[in-house]
């Protein structure tokens, strides 16, 4: 199968042989795709090798061959996002994120479009934190293993006032009260699940308890093998919680 004019984003390039690379790409038409990008590692060819570094927005011609697809010309659409500090991890996590759960040749329009708002948030002056959870919760939708975030695994309306771990499979449990205080900061209020729920940001304290279970529900669908970024954000004591 032949793919002429279809559109991307680099999620991930590596050296392959001596002149080649290996491209990882979120394709608006067939979803994530492997590409072979042969010779790119010229010098004549630096143009094309520019245009297949991550967070590029693409066009690209390729031919289907089995898992892997053999590209055949690409160019870029616009400017890559140029990050600097936490930006740049936070920009390897959403990438890592897309190449470890997104399936490949598996159109998903929801997902290209959340990794769209996400790439331009990134590169605005969006507060970081805020970007990431929204993330989150789109790539699960997109993926077809998110939940309602107004109403707990029971169909009950969130309380805001309450705590809630989020179940992989049912989505928010509401936390008992004689819970250990452990529990509890691995835990969401209900004011930031209805405020993710709404779209709408929440304050920091309500912003930062959603990072640990929504990692949680990540992890969970990711199998024992972790990311990459979580241990570098560990090691470097980022991304702050509330950024």
């Amino acid at each position: 199968m032949r793919l002429e004019g279809e559109t991307g984003f680099v999620l991930h390039a590596r050296p392959w042989r001596e002149t080649s690379l290996l491209v990882e790409v979120l394709s608006a038409g067939h979803g994530r795709i492997g590409l072979v990008a042969r010779g790119v590692q010229s010098p004549k060819r630096q143009v094309l090798r520019a245009a297949l570094q991550p967070l590029q927005h693409i066009r690209f011609d390729a031919v289907m061959a089995g898992e892997l697809a053999q590209l055949r010309g690409a160019e870029a659409l616009d400017a890559a996002p140029q990050l600097a500090g936490d930006a740049i991890l936070a920009a390897f996590y959403v990438n890592e994120l897309v190449l470890r759960l997104a399936p490949r040749q598996d159109p998903l329009p929801e997902l290209d479009a959340a990794y769209a708002r996400t790439r331009a948030r990134l590169a605005g002056d969006a507060p970081l934190a805020w970007t990431l959870r929204r993330f989150e919760r789109d790539l699960l939708g997109a993926l077809g293993l998110g939940f309602e975030l107004h109403v707990d695994g029971d169909g009950e309306p969130i309380d805001p006032a309450a705590r809630y771990r989020l179940d992989p499979e049912h989505g928010p449990r509401r936390l008992l009260s004689d819970r250990g205080q452990s529990d509890r900061s691995a835990a969401a209020t209900g004011s930031a699940l209805l405020a993710l729920a709404a779209d709408e940001r929440p304050g920091p304290a309500d912003l930062a308890s959603l990072r640990l279970p929504l990692r949680a529900v990540l992890a969970h669908h990711l199998g024992p093998r972790g990311l990459k970024s979580w241990e570098m954000a560990a090691s470097l004591g980022r991304i702050a919680p509330s950024r």
